[in-house]
């Protein structure tokens, strides 16, 4: 005998902990053997204990209680199979076998003909439950209102802070069994028209490994109608006498009721039974009724947060692909593996590279892979503010600090704390601030502006400029020791028109990324118009293309981005742009290959004499070999003869 109890849905889906000591304590107290971080949960929950054969759970006078196969125990033995719900979550309990044991009901559809018998209908308007003027004058005439309606608050506190939609369904249906003399259970949720898209179900005569049998025609009436249904005596019935999973079964009674949240029909819940003294009522209708307005709230609200959550997963997968760099050129592979390396740790980045070059991206992909990337990235383009308003936005201000500060107010330092802080154009910065900056960088604390309290910062920096800061330096325009604070490690971007072999790629990313912002479908592009692309030399770089690209997708009049659609300066360049001027990059490629192929031909492949010749370094000639693609050609020994 293997005592352990495995998670089937909430927090623990998936994890199995085994009564290895004899006994398993289960609560929000970390202290416990089996510790959830569950708000619905007590600190000390409920307590598994081994004795002799048998395994006995007793409850330790928990808040929400705790139901074993949707009946609430104070104290019992569970058997191989049963499923004991704790707030959230659903464990089932384990004697022998695999996880292969990890089963529940299987909801089986049946199909009947149309009911013989008048069933009892509902309609949620009607119910008393739902209508606090109704209720209150029927409360005098039955003592078990007041049950209900306690049971029916404990529902709603039960699953108020559940938003998995799995452990909802389990715990409404431990809920349900508390109230209502179901043997059978099944919660049937469906996205479009009447399919169902899940269900939960629970026999809890014959146990987990028997299917739960649903009658179509009585859930597609329900759901169709939006109304609660109530069958007595089926088994009389010529028209479900017939099925035969209810002869099997013999079942007498079936109760059935609409989810329904915000006037849209979610599903329904589902219950039979199949002894004569626990046919269902009109009082059993009533709170299923009920339970059901609670519930479908509660499943609506919870699908609301996984669509939320799954939009969320598509805005950051957009996102990355916003910000990531496209381009697999030599000098954007360069970038990539110094992003990669850089990221991990803690240094400040500078970012150098001319406007438009993607100083940005760079800077939110080191954050991303940093282990920074669960907190802010803050970007300011010290460019962008006057200089009389840039240190209230750096540092942010104090109630009173100068006029028209009504409020105290949070600075992009504070708001950047535990994470990247990104200084776009830090050229631009004055000196002044320069000297704050500087004193952030090396004390790691900060005033607000009217304040004389310091502030401890944790952030990182990365900053860009698309100036020589060393240049910079010498006229006076900029600190030299902030410079040297900043410079810890530089990356250059490199300018479109140096990496003129991207530009395919990036066209093709940038008509993607405006169709969807534009709504439109995606265009080709014509063998012309690339040539127009490839030829111009880009001063605005990678935005400059963007533009132009989402300009010829808008004005474009056919399926295909023609030369025309592009702007006039890319046309003229594309169409000027005479044959010696259209191959210059290749020929001058060409035009080294060739030298470094003589060079080494006369020097017998030997590295150092070939550079010698050239007149460099042994490292810089390698590294040309490498942007050249030359390696294999020269290591084999006898060198391919230049061409053109």
């Amino acid at each position: 005998m293997n005592p352990r109890v495995s998670g089937i849905s909430g927090p623990l889906q998936g994890a199995t902990v085994s009564m290895a000591c004899g006994e398993l304590s289960i609560g929000r107290d970390p202290s416990n053997h089996l510790w959830i971080s569950d708000p619905a949960l007590s600190r000390q929950h409920c307590l598994l204990t081994r004795k002799g054969d048998q395994v006995i759970i007793r409850d330790l006078g928990s808040r929400n209680g705790t139901s074993v196969n949707g009946m609430a125990v104070d104290e019992g033995q569970l058997r191989h199979g049963d499923q004991i719900s704790v707030g959230s979550s659903v464990l089932m309990f384990l004697l022998e076998g695999g996880e292969e044991d990890l089963q529940r009901s299987e909801v089986e559809f049946t199909e009947t003909r149309v009911l013989g018998s008048a069933p009892v209908l509902l309609h949620p308007e009607d119910a008393f439950h739902l209508q606090p003027d109704k209720l209150l004058s029927r409360l005098p005439q039955t003592a078990h209102w007041a049950s209900d309606l306690s049971a029916l608050l404990k529902l709603a506190t039960r699953i108020g802070g559940i938003w998995d939609l799995e452990s909802l369904q389990w715990q409404l249906l431990g809920s349900i069994f508390d109230l209502v003399p179901a043997e059978r259970g099944a919660i049937l949720l469906f996205e479009h028209a009447e399919e169902f898209s899940s269900a939960v179900a629970w026999d809890r005569v014959r146990g987990p490994n028997h299917p739960v049998q649903v009658s179509r025609t009585i859930v597609q009436r329900v759901v169709r109608e939006r109304v609660g249904l109530v069958v007595n005596d089926i088994f009389d019935d010529e028209g479900l006498r017939a099925v035969q999973t209810v002869t099997e079964l013999r079942i007498r009674s079936v109760l059935c009721v609409p989810l329904i949240a915000a006037d849209r029909v979610l599903g329904a819940i589902y219950l039979d039974s199949q002894h004569r003294s626990d046919q269902f009522d009109d009082s059993r209708l009533q709170v299923m009724t009920a339970i059901a307005g609670i519930a479908a709230l509660a499943l609506g609200n919870v699908r609301y947060m996984e669509q939320l959550r799954k939009e969320n997963e598509g805005l950051r997968a957009e996102i990355n692909l916003e910000h990531n760099m496209v381009g697999g050129s030599q000098a954007m592979r360069k970038v990539f593996e110094l992003v990669r390396r850089v990221a991990p740790t803690e240094s400040t980045v500078l970012i150098e590279g001319e406007s438009g070059t993607g100083k940005e991206l760079v800077a939110r992909a080191i954050h991303r892979n940093s282990p920074r990337a669960e907190r802010p990235f803050v970007a300011i383009n010290c460019a962008a503010i006057p200089d009389t308003l840039l240190e209230s936005e750096l540092f942010g201000h104090e109630k009173g600090a100068f006029t028209g500060a009504s409020a105290l107010k949070k600075g992009k330092l504070e708001l950047a704390d535990g994470g990247t802080l990104f200084l776009d154009e830090i050229g631009e910065l004055a000196s002044g601030l320069q000297a704050k900056l500087l004193r952030i960088l090396q004390e790691r604390e900060f005033e607000r502006v009217g304040s004389t309290h310091p502030i401890k910062l944790d952030i990182r920096v990365i900053a860009a400029t698309n100036k020589s800061l060393a240049e910079a330096v010498k006229t006076g325009a900029f600190r030299k020791d902030l410079y040297h604070r900043l410079n810890v490690v530089t990356l250059t971007m490199p300018a479109l028109r140096d990496r003129r072999e991207d530009i395919p790629a990036l066209t093709e990313h940038f008509i993607v990324k405006a169709s969807r912002k534009c709504k439109m479908r995606p265009k080709l592009l014509s063998a012309e118009a690339r040539a127009c692309l490839m030829n111009y030399d880009w001063p605005g770089n990678i935005r400059e293309l963007e533009n132009a690209v989402e300009r010829a997708l808008v004005l474009g009049s056919s399926n295909t981005i023609l030369p025309d659609d592009l702007p006039e300066a890319v046309i003229e360049t594309g169409s000027s742009a005479s044959p010696c001027k259209a191959h210059y990059h290749a020929a001058i490629t060409d035009f080294k290959k060739q030298l470094v192929r003589e060079a080494f031909r006369e020097a017998k492949g030997n590295y150092l004499d070939a550079a010698k010749a050239l007149g460099m370094h042994p490292n810089s000639l390698l590294r040309l070999i490498r942007n050249l693609d030359l390696r294999s050609d020269l290591e084999s020994g006898f060198p391919r003869a230049a061409t053109g």
